[in-house]
């Protein structure tokens, strides 16, 4: 944990893509347990922030400590040894791998193969659909059953915080309800999590804390529940 009793602390951080600033002086925080949301416009910046984070994008200037640790210079291999595990919008999956040997390849990082058994059968608890499927092709599985295959796999790296970008894009309402319930499971059973989410909607009845980003910049935080009441975010993101 970082001094300030966060596990993650990101302190006046700017990002630009050539001579165009992407985040100009982000600054928060997610502590144990918590799940935070972050939400806002397309092109606000939150996908760039899970990258940054994830030593995917190189950053200007600020500071991003986890678990005590400055990752400034850590390359993105070793973020994730540390325990970050990004859930990348699209998913990313091997589409020509099956169910269980993309679980299998997110067990890479870990120094022992202790526990293995328990851990397939941990995720295909939590997505039964996923047990159904282990031997198919990922590529051929819905667009919901990626989804679940794309968190499972992150859950399989044992991170302490898991980046999540957009996991309800291009799902049905029903589905969209399912990946929620169970990403509150994940994180009843202990693991944190940093969501980034367009349907705002349902990222705050699921979050604890929330920011608004807009335009790289912080423009609002509070706790969830606050921000589901606070008139401009009703405005720009909750229909009114």
């Amino acid at each position: 944990m970082t001094s300030n009793g966060a596990l993650l602390s990101i302190q006046d951080l700017h990002v630009a893509y050539g001579n165009i600033l992407a985040l100009q002086g982000i600054s928060l925080e997610v502590r144990e347990g918590e799940i935070v949301t972050l939400i806002g416009a397309n092109g606000a910046g939150k996908s760039t922030l899970l990258r940054a984070i994830s030593g995917i994008v190189p950053i200007r200037s600020g500071n991003i400590t986890f678990a005590s640790v400055d990752l400034h210079t850590v390359p993105a291999h070793r973020i994730v040894e540390m325990g970050v595990a990004h859930v990348p919008e699209g998913r990313g999956i091997f589409a020509n791998l099956t169910v269980l040997e993309n679980l299998k390849l997110a067990t890479w990082s870990r120094k022992t193969r202790k526990d293995l058994q328990q851990d397939y059968q941990r995720v295909f608890s939590i997505f039964p659909r996923l047990a159904e499927r282990k031997n198919q092709l990922s590529g051929t599985l819905s667009g919901g059953e990626q989804q679940m295959l794309a968190v499972a796999r992150a859950l399989m790296t044992h991170g302490r915080l898991m980046l999540l970008d957009e996991p309800s894009m291009g799902l049905a309402p029903v589905l969209v309800r399912e990946i929620f319930q169970n990403l509150g499971e994940i994180n009843a059973a202990g693991t944190t999590i940093l969501l980034v989410e367009q349907n705002a909607r349902q990222a705050l009845k699921l979050a604890h804390r929330g920011y608004v980003l807009e335009t790289g910049r912080i423009t609002l935080a509070g706790m969830a529940k606050d921000l589901m009441d606070n008139p401009s975010v009703k405005a720009a993101y909750l229909g009114g």
